[in-house]
């Protein structure tokens, strides 16, 4: 089953990552700015990841952030963020996750959200439902999501890119957002938003610009939580704006982005 496969590699990746996070700072680059870091830890575990995966099923493609990248012959493809949040990883703060998701024919059908820090997993199988499970791998918990009774009682997640004029923009949105919700808040791994929407921990989340290993997976687990996935009007979600809100309150907050973002 591809659901299991990825728990049992996310695991496994895991354990990698807590090991690392300790010497974590001692071998870190930069990619499209200077606060867009990757460690070496991020690379260790994105091949082992691959290994592991194609290990088992060594017909299928795979997408990594790393820049794991193969094109298999079975109709299947894993989607693959070794460290969700690596600037959480870095600083120890308990929110940065390996992400697994598994496509066939381009559709994700299954996904794993592990909270390295934590222990807690999240899993949805399309049409399966999500759930949540703690680091004793017991007492498995159905996702519903909240139902936040207005704008005004939603609270919000946002996340932010990395080039500076991008920053500012996002800045001066929030600012015009704030007054019109409950709250923002920022926990800096989109994964891990995705899965709190559909814990109803927040009850709605937006950011631009995600690549498909930052929501592959977590969009299923909102999906299947019973989240409403949007985008932009007339634009897919993730092209280039991902949403995710509870239903009573999708459709006002989405009108509430794009007024927002009218680019």
């Amino acid at each position: 089953m591809l659901l299991d496969l990825a728990v049992d590699v996310a695991r496994e990746a895991a354990d990698l990552v807590a090991t690392g996070r300790a010497s974590a700072s001692g071998a870190v680059d930069v990619k499209s700015s200077p606060t867009d870091v990757v460690t070496a830890v991020d690379k260790a575990s994105e091949r082992l990841i691959a290994e592991r995966l194609l290990a088992a099923r060594p017909d299928d493609g795979l997408l990594g952030e790393e820049g794991a990248s193969r094109t298999g012959t079975s109709g299947v493809r894993w989607v693959v963020d070794p460290i969700d949040g690596t600037v959480n990883f870095l600083y120890d703060l308990p929110a940065y996750a390996v992400s697994i998701a598994a496509e066939v024919d381009g559709v994700v059908v299954a996904g794993a959200v592990l909270n390295v820090a934590t222990g807690e997993l999240f899993t949805a199988t399309a049409g399966g439902g999500a759930d949540v499970s703690g680091p004793s791998r017991s007492g498995a918990r159905r996702l519903t999501g909240s139902r936040p009774a207005s704008l005004q009682q939603t609270l919000v997640a946002t996340g932010f890119g990395y080039r500076v004029e991008q920053r500012r923009t996002q800045g001066a949105v929030v600012a015009q957002l704030l007054p019109r919700v409950r709250d923002i808040r920022r926990f800096g791994s989109a994964a891990l938003d995705l899965c709190a929407v559909a814990a109803g921990r927040i009850d709605a989340y937006y950011e631009l610009d995600l690549n498909p290993w930052d929501h592959a997976a977590g969009a299923l687990v909102a999906a299947e939580a019973g989240i409403v996935l949007a985008g932009l009007p007339g634009r897919p979600f993730a092209e280039p704006m991902a949403i995710a809100a509870a239903p009573s309150i999708a459709a006002p907050f989405v009108e509430l982005v794009a007024e927002l973002h009218p680019g």
